[in-house]
Formats: C-alpha cells, sequence, structure tokens
C-alpha cells in the first residue's frame, strides 16, 4: 500500500501540470512548425499515404512494407488503452476527460510524427546477427546526441522495466474473460503466455505479419460494436457530446455512484490515458516504423496521423460512448477499467455483448503485449551490439517478458496503472529531449519532402530514395 501510495503521488504529480503543459505545448509548437499539415490540413494526403496504400509493399530499404510497420505499432496503441484506458479516465476524471484525449490526439500528431522521422532517420541495420533495420531511444541517444553510455543506460532501463507495464494488459485479459465467459484466470494466463511466446519467437517478420491481419480486423469489429450501441440510443448521442464538452471546463458533481469530477482531473486523466492509448510522445514511433520500406522519411510520418486518428478520434471515442450513453460509469461504481467497458456491452447486447467484448479485450491484449516485446527487444539489440551474443540474449529475453505477464497477473489494477504512467512520464521526457535537440533535423528532412522531393515525385521524375541506416557490424549510421 505504502509503495502503491509512493507510486500514486509521483504519477500524480507527473501528469498533473508538467505533463500536460510539455504535451500539449509540444504539440502545439510542432503543430506550427509544420503548418499544422499533420493536424489539419493535407488530411487528404495522409489518408492516401496510410489507409489508402495499405497493401503495399513500399519503395525503399527496409526490413517489412510501411503497413506492417504500423500495424506494429498500432499493436501498441490499438488495445487495452482505449477500451480500459478510457474506462479509467472517465471513472476518474469524467466524462470531461474524454474532450482532453481527443485534444492530446490532435496534437500528438505532429509529435508522432517526429517521433517516425526520428527512428528512420537514425536506424541502423544489423546484417550479422539478425537481417533487420531498427531504431530505439538508444540508437537515438547515441547517434543523434553521442551519449554512448547514457544509451546502455536508457536501453537496459527499458529492457528490464518494459515487461511489467504488461501487467496491464493481463490483467484485463483476465478479468474481462472472467466477466464474460466465468474463466478461470489462471487458465487465460496460460493460453496467453504460450501464444504470445510462439508468436514472438518468430522475430519481426512474424510479428508484423501477424499484426498486419489481427490489428486493422479487431478494430474494424470492435467500432461496429460500438457504433450499434450508438445506433440504439442515437437520441442521445447530442446529449452525450454535450456532457463531454461541458464537463470539460466544469467540474462534474455526485451523480448515482460516481463520485464527481474537478476539471484538473478531466485534464490529468484525459492526457494521461490519451498518451497511453495513442503513445504520441512516448517513443514508440521510433522503434516501429524504422523497420519500415519508404522512400523518405517523412512520407512514413504519415503514420503519426494515421496511427493517432484511428486510435483516439475513432476507437476511443467509441468506447467513451458507449460508457456514456449505457450509464455504465454511473450505475457500476466499483468497477474499473477494461472490464467496465464488458459491463457497458453487456448492457447494451446482453450476454452477447460480455462475449464480444471478453473476446476483444484478450486479442487486443494480446497484440499489444507482442508489440510492446518488440520495443522492448530493440533496447536488447543495441545493449549487445550485431554479434552473436545479441543473438543468445534474444532468446533468454524471451522467457523473462513474458514472465511478469504470466506471474503477476492478479495485481490491483491501480497499482499498475500508477506505474504504467510513472514509465510513460519518463519516456515522455526522454522523447521530447530527442525532438527538441533534433528538431533543426527533423524540419531539415520535412522541407526536404515537402519542398522538393514530393513535387518532383508528382511532376514524374524519380528522386533518389532519402535512405538512412548503417549494415556494418558497428552500425555506425550512413550519411
Amino acid at each position: 500500500m505504502i509503495l502503491l501510495e509512493i507510486l500514486s503521488a509521483i504519477s500524480d504529480f507527473l501528469w498533473g501540470t508538467p505533463m500536460t503543459v510539455a504535451l500539449v505545448g509540444t504539440g502545439l509548437y510542432l503543430g506550427f512548425r509544420f503548418g499544422w499539415r499533420y493536424n489539419f490540413r493535407k488530411i487528404g494526403f495522409h489518408f492516401q499515404n496510410t489507409f489508402g496504400k495499405m497493401f503495399q509493399k513500399g519503395d525503399g530499404a527496409g526490413t517489412v512494407s510501411g503497413f506492417a510497420a504500423a500495424c506494429t505499432a498500432m499493436a501498441n496503441t490499438i488495445g487495452v488503452g482505449n477500451i480500459g484506458g478510457v474506462a479509467t479516465a472517465i471513472v476518474s476524471g469524467g466524462p470531461g476527460a474524454v474532450f482532453w484525449m481527443w485534444v492530446s490526439g490532435l496534437l500528438g500528431m505532429s509529435t508522432k510524427a517526429c517521433e517516425i522521422i526520428l527512428g528512420q532517420r537514425y536506424r541502423v541495420k544489423y546484417s550479422e546477427s539478425m537481417d533487420e533495420y531498427m531504431c530505439d531511444r538508444s540508437f537515438v541517444m547515441k547517434n543523434a546526441l553521442g551519449w554512448k553510455r547514457g544509451a546502455v543506460v536508457l536501453a537496459v532501463a527499458c529492457f528490464l522495466l518494459g515487461p511489467w507495464t504488461c501487467c496491464v494488459q493481463t490483467e484485463s485479459v483476465t478479468s474481462s474473460l472472467q466477466e464474460g465467459f466465468g474463466i478461470d484466470p489462471l487458465l487465460s494466463v496460460i493460453v496467453l503466455g504460450v501464444t504470445c511466446f510462439a508468436t514472438i519467437a518468430g522475430g519481426l517478420k512474424r510479428i508484423s505479419a501477424v499484426m498486419e491481419k489481427v490489428v486493422p480486423l479487431m478494430a474494424f469489429i470492435y467500432i461496429l460494436g460500438g457504433l450499434g450501441i450508438l445506433l440504439m440510443n442515437v437520441t442521445a448521442v447530442p446529449a452525450a457530446f454535450g456532457l463531454i464538452f461541458k464537463s470539460a471546463f466544469t467540474p462534474m458533481a455526485t451523480v448515482g455512484g460516481f463520485a464527481g469530477a474537478t476539471v484538473r482531473d478531466a485534464i490529468r486523466y484525459g492526457i494521461a490515458r490519451g498518451l497511453y492509448s495513442n503513445d504520441a510522445g512516448t517513443g514508440y514511433g521510433i522503434i516501429a516504423h524504422a523497420s519500415a520500406k519508404t522512400d523518405h522519411p517523412v512520407r512514413q510520418s504519415s503514420w503519426g496521423w494515421g496511427e493517432v486518428f484511428l486510435d483516439t478520434i475513432v476507437v476511443c471515442s467509441v468506447t467513451a460512448l458507449s460508457l456514456i450513453l449505457t450509464n455504465a460509469y454511473i450505475d457500476y461504481p466499483n468497477i474499473d477499467s477494461a472490464q467496465l467497458t464488458t459491463v457497458a456491452f453487456k448492457v447494451a447486447y446482453g450476454p452477447f455483448g460480455g462475449w464480444f467484448m471478453a473476446i476483444a479485450i484478450a486479442i487486443f491484449a494480446w497484440t499489444t503485449i507482442i508489440g510492446m516485446y518488440y520495443s522492448c527487444e530493440k533496447s536488447v539489440n543495441y545493449a549487445f551490439g550485431d554479434t552473436k551474443t545479441n543473438r543468445r540474449a534474444t532468446w533468454v529475453y524471451m522467457v523473462y517478458y513474458m514472465l511478469p505477464c504470466v506471474l503477476f497477473y492478479n495485481i490491483e489494477a491501480d497499482a499498475l496503472w500508477a506505474m504504467t504512467d510513472l514509465l510513460s512520464a519518463i519516456y515522455v521526457i526522454i522523447t521530447l529531449l530527442f525532438i527538441y535537440t533534433q528538431q533543426k533535423e527533423i524540419l531539415r528532412l520535412f522541407h526536404d519532402f515537402w519542398n522538393r522531393f514530393l513535387p518532383a515525385k508528382e511532376q514524374g521524375e524519380h528522386p533518389e530514395p532519402v535512405i538512412y541506416g548503417a549494415v556494418d557490424k558497428k552500425a555506425k549510421e550512413v550519411q
């Protein structure tokens, strides 16, 4: 209890004014510097270069297609954060938290784009231990800032602590399957552990192949389920939106089982859960998109818009409106996280809703655990370099990664979220440091794409692809 209180106190402080100012301020600053091309302008271009080219392999050098890389990234974002995270935000911050989730998403599009550009710019290629282009925070810290010792410390911290954040996913799986089907949590954990391990053992190509099939399909099915609730309550939808906007700027009083929330609560939980959902500013975009085949880093950064739009503006909104329209957050005060969303679907669809959500949450959490593994594995790869030791260390790490997920599935959700918030805040601080110190290079590539490369392509010319990535054993960047 004391540890939980300490973690909660620290995360409450960080996700109060400091993180709100940092993330919103950075989003506004980057939006201005980019001419709002990722937020409001050029939406047609971004849609065409993301969802419009989902099944194209992509030009240039890389390990997987741009869409496959994006699906690996969205495995981290479209999942329990959309389901359990939104429920936690509304329970703790009221419906107004949803508005601040939207704000974090709209502004986070530019931040996520910067991460993707950094990942492409400072990526390397390992050819001895694995045939793969890669990057993570440690590679950027070394290749961009020259902080070799700090990069090693960061890599070790990431691969040691990263697996523990996945306990949030496991808790969501066990609670939802128990709620929906009465399945013993131990059985759920065993199946989860075995299937996750079998997938990550196949490396990036197997992970991305599975993710590009499962993630879009499950997102589509879940959105349909949420839209069904909206249609059943279509006359109440305008009032639900009104409640979201009103309580974003005015305190919401106690009603039924809901304890009430201040505007500060709405902002704090909306920004925090929004970030956990779309990962904008945490640096995960650096990792997932570094492997993508693309002819220019800025083209791949279109997924900075695509991911956040689908994740926060679409999927999170569907969850939030489902909770509000069914009144679940008021009528079931002792339930939180993904279990509350499950209850909301049961209210709307009866027992079928509970079964649907139990399956959806299990699959979403499964994909998130796998996506998170890939992120953590890159830290292992950095720490051991492009050597035979790296290959052996990766296999050992697979086992370590799965242990917290399997052994600590019954930790209280509050403790899991407090620890996740704290780690996310640390990742944000590091990522924002990268963005601000490397903004000159980011903007150079940005203007090169929009002012030179893209116009040349549109005029039928064939400009040389802009590709980065080392191929030698020491992983030195090719200029």
